[in-house]
């Protein structure tokens, strides 16, 4: 089964908008979980315009399931919560500071003695780290060379292009996933999945592990609510007995 990880960035954007307590971000990550939510996922940004440093220590207790923090690992201030809090998975995104949403992966290649650096440090904490990459095969190999355990598929692109050419837009994954898997990477997705590109996503990626969705769950939770919509997405994921399959 590939595990549904909730990104809560936005129950935390909510609250932010009239300050107090409401929505609670504490009791959303809990009840996630609780509707069935395999992971949960934060990004605290260093502006903390949604998820803040405090959040990630509140939740840190209270979840019984993956607990995934994501982002640049050029901030010391992030490399500083992750050490202290020694989340299941850290997913190391390129984020600028004033950057909006996550807009690309990284080029393993030209960054590869940091990223070697920084995840020699997690792992010796016991902390399986995730890249975020483009679905670029010498992308993967980068990834691969510098130790990290998976990568986490940077899927906007994909998003963008399903209702054109559904085919050609999930081409360049397949490429890139299986390469992650003769490499002995695990393959993680994310960015703009949603009820209507996931289940062939799904299908089609040899072993996919987990996706995080945030945005769009959240975005559907207004409609179906929140246990509704984790269920949902759930059954989108896992909906489909032809998953592919690789023979390395």
């Amino acid at each position: 089964m590939i595990r549904l990880s909730v990104n809560i960035n936005k129950i935390a954007t909510l609250r932010n908008s009239r300050g107090g307590n409401n929505p609670d971000v504490q009791k959303a990550a809990v009840d996630c979980e609780r509707f069935g939510a395999e992971g949960i996922t934060i990004h605290p940004r260093p502006d903390e315009r949604h998820i803040t440093y405090e959040d990630a220590r509140k939740i840190r207790p209270l979840l019984k399931t993956e607990f995934n923090i994501e982002g640049n690992p050029k901030d010391e201030k992030f490399v500083a919560l992750v050490m202290e809090l020694k989340p299941d998975q850290v997913t190391l995104v390129p984020d600028a500071t004033k950057q909006l949403t996550s807009d690309h992966g990284w080029d393993t290649i030209l960054h590869k003695d940091f990223l070697h650096e920084i995840i020699l440090k997690l792992k010796n904490q016991g902390i399986r780290t995730s890249i975020f990459v483009d679905p670029i095969v010498e992308m993967i190999i980068g990834a691969a060379a510098v130790g990290t355990d998976r990568i986490e598929l940077y899927t906007e692109n994909y998003a963008k292009q399903y209702h054109v050419n559904r085919e050609k837009a999930i081409t360049p994954y397949l490429e890139a996933s299986r390469k992650a898997v003769q490499l002995g990477l695990g393959v993680n997705a994310g960015h703009d999945l949603s009820l209507e590109n996931l289940s062939y996503f799904s299908q089609q990626i040899p072993n996919l592990l987990e996706v995080s969705i945030g945005h769009a769950l959240i975005a559907d939770s207004l409609y179906y609510g929140l246990e509704n919509s984790i269920q949902l997405y759930k059954r989108e994921l896992n909906k489909s007995p032809l998953k592919a399959t690789t023979n390395f």
